[in-house]
């Protein structure tokens, strides 16, 4: 009995005793709250040190191109995790300390004290675990290259802007394949080569990096060949294999990685999945970059991106240029530099040349070797040493890759031009047509939608550089390959003569003449023609822009085969010899803005004539009755600016035979492109009333346009194909009459690109242009009464309800010359968005511009003016007035 009693004695001892540990464990829970808080805070605060230091050690890791371990990773996570979990406790505890009663002896509320600090212990035991676990060794660990090999390559020279646009897109998730294209020899292999070997040095996501050259004559077998070899096909069983299976085999390895293939030199479309290769998507990460000289392989390949790689500025030219002859060489003589400047200009920013003339010129010492290559690059390139197996040769792919021979003939054409030339897209086409190397569509229209066509293969084949909207442009090196290609690779030396801006006085000895089938000697300073060639086999004769005052008798009389003669810019030519009667095979003549003052009646057998041009032969009498309706094959005829001198004619189209010449004209089966000036409205009821001309009129000219004050451009209605208006000294004019609001729906007024208004000193305004929403260029001069271009309020605010907010949409260029009383162009600001030049001069009281800063953030244009005009304009702002000022150039004086 005493023995149980004992027993149970013991027992509730070590119960009450348990109990007791208890209880006062739970009471240091609230006692100790307050110390514990302050504990939490010292630890967390470490433990927050130790978080930076790690994310600190990381970043830098990263920025080297090393990956953060996972477990790193997942620390930081539950470092980030706890850190309002702690926030919220020493919150709540600093609150629970505060609200103790008995003079801060007991907690207000025992039950929230003890929770809580049961929670704050627990959390500081779990911030010390934290400290313990995040001392790293290591946080990161580096990245394993992608498999690719580094190619040789010297540092590029000016690629720095397109590697870096490359770059981003390769690391841009939203891209996959990339293209560079660009002419040959102008740094595409080096740009991609640059990628490659960043690539290969790069540690990121992508397994492998392959390279494949392509080249002209496309063989994916040869392409699954060197893919396989960096995936790891390469043995006998593999070379035995069929293009599905080796494709079958490429696709299953590249699937599951992350790959960049680099493909060089690419003329055709390659199709990827045809070889294996899947197509690079957002979700695989992959990449595609390739090279090509045309962008319309761009286009066949779904490039996402198309990237344009530029000719060398010419600082960075220059370097280059430098760099393959030497110092050394350059500094031998003070005449040197300049020369070698002269010829490094040659090369047109075209790294191939430049390297491959400034290392021929690297042993040239003397002046005058440098004289000598000079001229020789200027005259015959071809003959300059290298230049036809390291250049010609090369850029030649190109021209090789045309899809037929028309395109070939239509590139080689634009040779005949000067170097640096501006050529006219309208022009060439139109030249193009009557050498007959447009024989797609019988039609003008279907040939004119070829001719562009061509145009725009051959820009989109970095062949010719598109200057603006109407004008192409050839480099020289590729036109200096062009005339080498005529000559047949340099094995037939008199197939073609060209002396385009020579500085020739005069023409070429006629021995030179023999076997010559394309002649071109425009702008030049040649005042006659004295000799007599025998050139039976010439097509082409240019003698454009010279200064020629006579043509012998007798000199057309051996070129029977002639098809195209420009004749135009000579101004002091006022006689044609009577052989060109006799050129049967001519198809484009071209006698504008010459002093010709007879046209004679012999020309009539000129039967095959499809273009023929008089525009501004000011002089120009009359063309013999029955003369015009003989030219039945004509298409194109240009009388704008022709006028006759017989001032008592007051209702003709020339000089008095207004019915029967408008005859002649309708008359005219195949006419299309119909240019000309008119001085009465007896002239113009009489083309408006024919369906046929009318519909003809491209270029349409009022001149002297008197009698009356008022014009209704309703006449417009029918001129669908109207693309040139112009009024020239129309001194009764005094309001051009839009009557509703139907006008809007004209395609003649869709169809205006061009208007001109000269000398027509009553008018004051010309808001009726609101109509013309495709207007390209405004010239107004000498308008003296001029007040407004478009008056606000009378049709430039809306039509029924309509608000006109397209206003100059389209409008690239804007002359105003000599308006002495122009207040304002438009009152409103306009955003301008095509706006390339805006001319002003003499227009003392045009104080504002209809330019704000919403304007200033698109507008690209050059605006010309005397500085004493400039300094008096009118602004929204002077941050408005600065945004502008970098586009203002000075104006030379305009007499």
């Amino acid at each position: 009995m005493g023995s149980c009693i004992s027993i149970d004695l013991s027992s509730l001892i070590e119960l009450v005793t348990r109990c007791c540990g208890c209880l006062a464990r739970q009471a240091n829970y609230v006692r100790h709250l307050e110390e514990n808080l302050d504990a939490l805070q010292t630890e967390w605060d470490e433990l927050r040190r130790i978080r930076n230091d790690v994310k600190t050690k990381v970043e830098l890791a990263e920025g080297q191109q090393m990956k953060r371990l996972d477990q790193v990773e997942g620390w930081l996570e539950e470092v980030q995790n706890m850190e309002s979990d702690v926030g919220e406790l020493i919150t709540d505890g600093s609150k629970e300390t505060q609200q103790k009663c008995l003079g801060g002896c007991c907690p207000k509320n025992s039950k929230t004290s003890l929770e809580l600090g049961k929670k704050v212990a627990k959390k500081r035991e779990d911030v010390a675990v934290l400290k313990g676990k995040g001392d790293f060794k290591e946080v990161a660990y580096k990245l394993p290259l992608p498999s690719g090999d580094e190619r040789p390559n010297e540092p590029p020279v000016g690629l720095n802007s397109a590697f870096n646009e490359v770059w981003s897109y390769i690391e841009d998730e939203q891209v996959g394949i990339i293209g560079l294209y660009g002419m040959g020899g102008v740094g595409k292999t080096a740009l991609l080569t640059e990628i490659n070997n960043k690539l290969c040095n790069t540690p990121k996501r992508f397994d492998v990096l392959i390279w494949v050259v392509v080249s002209k004559n496309l063989d994916p077998i040869k392409v699954q060949d060197d893919i396989g070899k960096k995936i790891g096909f390469q043995d006998d069983t593999w070379n035995q294999k069929s293009q599905d299976r080796k494709a079958v085999d490429i696709y299953s390895v590249l699937k599951k990685k992350k790959f960049v293939l680099l493909l060089d030199d690419v003329w055709k479309r390659l199709e990827l999945t045809e070889v294996g290769i899947p197509l690079p998507v957002e979700k695989n990460g992959s990449k595609i970059v390739f090279t090509t000289r045309s962008e319309n392989v761009c286009a066949s390949m779904v490039a996402h991106r198309r990237i344009k790689v530029e000719r060398l500025a010419w600082t960075e030219a220059w370097d280059l240029f430098k760099k393959q002859v030497g110092e050394d060489t350059l500094k031998l003589h003070p005449e040197i530099i300049a020369l070698a400047e002269t010829v490094a200009s040659e090369c047109g920013g075209l790294p191939l040349a430049l390297i491959t003339i400034g290392r021929a010129m690297a042993y040239k010492r003397s002046p005058q070797e440098w004289n000598h290559a000079s001229q020789l690059l200027q005259r015959s390139a071809a003959r300059f040493s290298g230049m036809e197996e390291d250049v010609f040769a090369r850029l030649k792919f190109s021209f090789d890759n045309l899809q037929s021979d028309n395109f070939k003939s239509c590139f080689l054409y634009c040779s005949l031009f000067p170097e640096d030339y501006m050529i006219s897209k309208e022009t060439l086409i139109k030249l193009w047509i009557c050498e007959g190397f447009l024989d797609e569509f019988d039609d003008f229209n279907g040939a004119q939608n070829q001719g562009h066509d061509i145009i725009g293969t051959l820009i989109r084949a970095c062949l010719l550089e598109e200057c603006s909207a109407d004008t192409v442009k050839m480099h020289d090196m590729i036109r200096d390959m062009a005339l080498w290609i005529y000559s047949e690779c340099g094995t037939v030396k008199d197939k073609v003569l060209v002396q385009a801006r020579a500085g020739l006085k005069k023409a070429p000895e006629v021995g030179k003449w023999n076997g010559i089938e394309r002649m071109s000697l425009m702008h030049n300073k040649i005042v006659e023609l004295i000799e007599i060639p025998s050139c039976p086999n010439l097509l082409t004769l240019f003698l454009n822009y010279n200064c020629l005052e006579k043509i012998t008798p007798g000199f057309f009389q051996n070129m029977n085969k002639l098809r195209v003669l420009d004749l135009s810019w000579n101004r002091y030519l006022d006689e044609l010899p009577m052989e060109i009667s006799k050129l049967v095979s001519l198809q484009y003549l071209n006698l504008s803005f010459t002093n010709i003052k007879e046209f004679p009646v012999e020309f009539k057998n000129l039967v095959e004539l499809k273009y023929l041009n008089l525009g501004s032969t000011i002089e120009y009498n009359m063309i013999p009755e029955g003369v015009l309706s003989s030219f039945t094959k004509l298409q194109v005829l240009k009388m704008h600016g022709c006028r006759s001198s017989d001032t008592s004619a007051k209702d003709d189209v020339l000089s008095g035979r207004l019915e029967s010449f408008v005859k002649e004209m309708e008359s005219l089966e195949d006419l299309s492109h119909l240019g000309i000036t008119l001085k009465t409205d007896s002239a113009l009821q009489r083309i408006i009333n024919s369906p046929k001309l009318r519909s003809c009129i491209k270029s349409l000219s009022l001149d002297s346009f008197n009698g009356s004050e008022f014009l209704y451009m309703s006449f417009l209605e029918h001129m669908t194909g109207l693309h040139h208006l112009e009024f020239n000294e129309c001194a009764d004019l005094r309001d051009l009459i839009v009557q509703n609001s139907e006008i809007v729906s004209y395609p003649s007024f869709h169809n205006l690109c061009h208007v001109s208004i000269y000398s027509c000193s009553n008018l004051k305004e010309i808001t009726w242009l609101i109509f013309a929403p495709n207007l390209e260029e405004l010239v107004v001069q000498d308008c003296h009464r001029m007040k407004e271009v478009i008056r606000g309020g009378r049709w430039g605010e809306s039509i029924e309800g309509r608000p006109y907010l397209n206003v100059f949409a389209k409008l690239k260029t804007l002359n105003l010359f000599h308006l002495s009383n122009l207040k304002s162009i438009y009152p409103n600001a306009l955003p301008f968005p095509c706006l390339e030049s805006l001319t002003v001069n003499y227009c003392p009281n045009l104080n504002k511009l209809p330019l704000n800063s919403d304007s200033a953030q698109r507008c690209r244009a050059v605006i010309k003016g005397d500085e004493y005009w400039w300094n008096g304009l009118e602004w929204e702002d002077d941050a408005t007035r600065i945004a502008f000022l970098r586009h203002f150039q000075i104006l030379k004086s305009r007499t």
